[in-house]
């Protein structure tokens, strides 16, 4: 009999914490759950869409950032549109209709304080945009030293992503570039972006 109870419980105990690991862990935690298309620590967050594209074929690496402790606050609270809308505060038109079903890009990635992956330590957000205004221009000539000067997860080529993984802002931005273009800045969840669509 207390054979069987001790089983019971083990096996109890081993769901529950295989449910816990599945789900993320506790919600209440302060941990990041949301995918990270780029940010720090490129390869670890293998559940990200561009790495689930890359399972596909379709994708090249990964620059996803690990699930990392958010910062809470009035810096927080004010990203509630990170993603959604364009820098003008407007939604994004739709994509037209000759738009790619999927492109192949490289991205320069500026961070600040409450962007995923980033540390707490990390710049303002008026500070990110002054930089990501001024890495923005440098891009259209050379993205390469853009590239140098933005924070880790930026990347010449994260290979290819299909439509409808990334928010509205930066999909809209990322899937209307010609072959070769270069976008401007876009707030994302990660923080800015400066995209440049390779094919």
């Amino acid at each position: 009999m207390q054979r069987s109870t001790a089983v019971i419980y083990t096996l109890f105990f081993a769901g529950a914490l295989a449910f816990v690991i599945v789900n993320g862990g506790p919600k209440g935690s302060g941990a990041a759950s949301a995918p990270a298309d780029a940010g720090a620590d490129a390869d670890a967050d293998a559940g990200s869409p561009a790495a689930t594209a890359a399972d596909d074929g379709d994708a090249g690496s990964d620059a996803g950032g690990a699930g990392l402790l958010q910062e809470s606050g009035p810096e927080q609270a004010a990203r509630s549109d990170a993603g959604i809308t364009l820098l003008s505060g407007e939604a994004p038109p739709g994509l037209p209709a000759e738009a790619p079903k999927k492109v192949r890009f490289g991205v320069v990635l500026i961070q600040y304080r409450g962007a995923q992956g980033a540390t707490p330590n990390a710049r303002s957000k008026d500070a990110a945009l002054a930089l990501a205004r001024e890495l923005a221009e440098v891009a259209k000539t050379d993205f390469k030293a853009a590239i140098g000067k933005g924070d880790k997860g930026s990347t010449d080529d994260l290979g290819y992503i299909p439509r409808g993984v990334l928010e509205p802002a930066p999909e809209y931005e990322l899937f209307s570039l010609p072959k070769g273009g270069v976008s401007g800045p876009v707030d994302t969840p990660r923080g800015f972006w400066i995209a440049r669509r390779i094919e």
